[in-house]
Formats: structure tokens, C-alpha cells, sequence
């Protein structure tokens, strides 16, 4: 099977960034940028359209249909997701040390397994740490799997006299846990040093290969995982209007008691 290549291009206004021809790719660009607030804050999109061809059980639940159905009271003996981490890498860096920010976005409206979400985070974990180091870097899963699967077992082994057919649409057991995605969510996120933007964007590459329908990877402008330009933040920072606060950074306000405003401000009482 041939396998497009990747397509690396910049935000131009109505450009099609290396979707299918025909209505169905025109309209999933118009939904993704519509629900994705990133695409606007992209400084690059590079698409990978990644085939999948399978009649597994993993492909019926593919697809994001029905209500929401998560672990409680009513539903229980569901088994436990089979990813456990959703941090990974050097967690405690400061906001400070890595301004680099690029996200694996969801291009289709679909449910992603914890199989398949922890398979993608092992391939990307990998291969950052093989190439850069284990400290060089932190990845986030930012999709989390709630909604439980059903599946009706019937007997269709070679042991079997003759083949089950049961009734269509029965109800079934709990099969797994899936996390239900829409068009423009983030998936997996990772922030780093801006030398190491080749190798992070070839991670998230890679770990795209373990999830069904389309993906894009986009490379925010914002810094780390704040909600702040690059620019926006270099200047508050010197100005003493932010405070870093782990991943993320205070916004220090200029209102409330005059004594504080006097100690943090001192330049504009001189």
C-alpha cells in the first residue's frame, strides 16, 4: 500500500493542507478548523494520512456514535484502561526551559482504545527518549478514556458444531474502555527545547501510526503549555505580570491591596 507523503505547509488562509480531494476531505478541513482553536495559533500543520484497513472488533468501535456510557453503579465489571500514565518525561521542568509546544490532533470524530492511546504513547516515549534523553522533554495524554465497549461473545471456534447467531443488536459485556474524540481535539501534546522541533515532530509521527482515521500535527505558537504567545510571554515575563507555576504560570494582576502593589511594583511608586 502506498503511503502519502508527509505534506509540511504553512497557515495561508483557505488552503487545503494536504487533505483528500472530493467533499468528504473539503468538509472534514471546514469542521477542523471550525472546532480546533490550535489551528488558528498554529505556526505549522503537517499532515499524515495514515491508512487503515481492518474488520477487527477495533474498527466497530471506531465509530462515535450513541450516548456516553462510563463505569458506575449501573455498569459494572468494566476493565481497567490499559494506559496508566498520562505524564511522562521530565514533569517538573519549569515553564521556563521548554518553550516548544506541538500537538497530535484529532482530524475525524471517533473513539480511540486505551490499547491504541497506550501503544502511542509508548512509541512516541521511545523514541524521544532514545534520541534526545529522557529529561529533554514532556509529553501529556490528553485524551482520556471514560465510555465502555460491549461486545456479544458467540461461540465461532474450530470446536464449535455449528456457527452462533444470536440476536442482532444485543445488548453484550463490557469489552474495554475507548475515549470518544471530535474533530480538533488534542490527543497528545509535547512541550520541549525549540532544537529538538525535527525529532518531536517524527515522535508524534510515528505514534500516529497506532490510531485509526486522520491526524494532524500541529506546531503551536504558544509557549509551553500556556496559553500565551511567544512574544505575549517574553514580554510579561520581564515585566513581572507572570509567575512561573510548574508547566504552567500565574497571572499576576495589578488590582487589590495597595501594600502588595507597593512591594511588587516599586519602580512605579519611586
Amino acid at each position: 500500500m502506498d503511503i502519502p507523503k508527509i505534506q509540511v505547509s504553512k497557515v495561508d488562509g483557505e488552503l487545503r493542507h494536504g487533505e483528500r480531494d472530493g467533499p468528504e476531505g473539503s468538509a472534514r478541513h471546514d469542521a477542523f478548523i471550525k472546532h480546533s482553536a490550535d489551528y488558528h495559533e498554529a505556526e505549522e500543520i503537517i499532515v499524515g494520512d495514515v491508512p487503515f484497513e481492518t474488520t477487527s472488533t477495533s474498527a466497530a468501535a471506531s465509530y462515535c456514535k450513541n450516548k456516553p456510557y462510563p463505569k458506575s453503579r449501573f455498569n459494572r465489571s468494566v476493565p481497567d484502561p490499559k494506559i496508566r500514565i498520562y505524564d511522562l518525561g521530565r514533569k517538573k521542568a519549569g515553564v521556563d526551559e521548554f518553550p516548544l509546544c506541538i500537538h497530535l490532533v484529532s482530524n475525524e470524530k471517533e473513539q480511540l482504545s486505551s490499547e491504541a492511546l497506550e501503544a502511542g504513547r509508548i512509541t512516541c516515549n521511545k523514541y524521544m527518549a532514545k534520541t534526545t534523553g529522557k529529561d529533554s522533554f514532556h509529553m501529556r495524554v490528553r485524551a482520556h478514556p471514560f465510555h465502555c465497549v460491549r461486545i456479544n461473545k458467540m461461540l465461532s471456534c474450530a470446536g464449535a458444531d455449528r456457527l452462533q447467531t444470536g440476536m442482532r443488536g444485543a445488548w453484550g459485556k463490557p469489552a474495554g474502555l475507548v475515549a470518544r474524540v471530535n474533530i480538533g481535539q488534542v490527543i497528545f501534546s509535547v512541550r520541549s527545547r525549540d532544537s529538538n522541533k525535527a525529532v518531536v515532530i517524527e515522535a508524534i509521527r510515528r505514534s500516529s501510526y497506532k490510531f485509526p482515521g486522520q491526524q494532524k500535527i500541529i506546531v503551536s505558537k504558544k509557549w509551553g503549555f500556556t496559553n500565551l504567545n511567544r512574544e505575549d510571554y517574553i514580554r510579561r515575563r520581564q515585566a513581572g505580570d507572570i509567575l512561573p507555576d510548574g508547566a504552567y504560570c500565574q497571572y499576576l494582576s495589578s488590582h487589590g491591596k495597595l501594600e502588595d502593589n507597593v512591594r511588587r511594583f516599586p519602580e512605579a511608586f519611586a
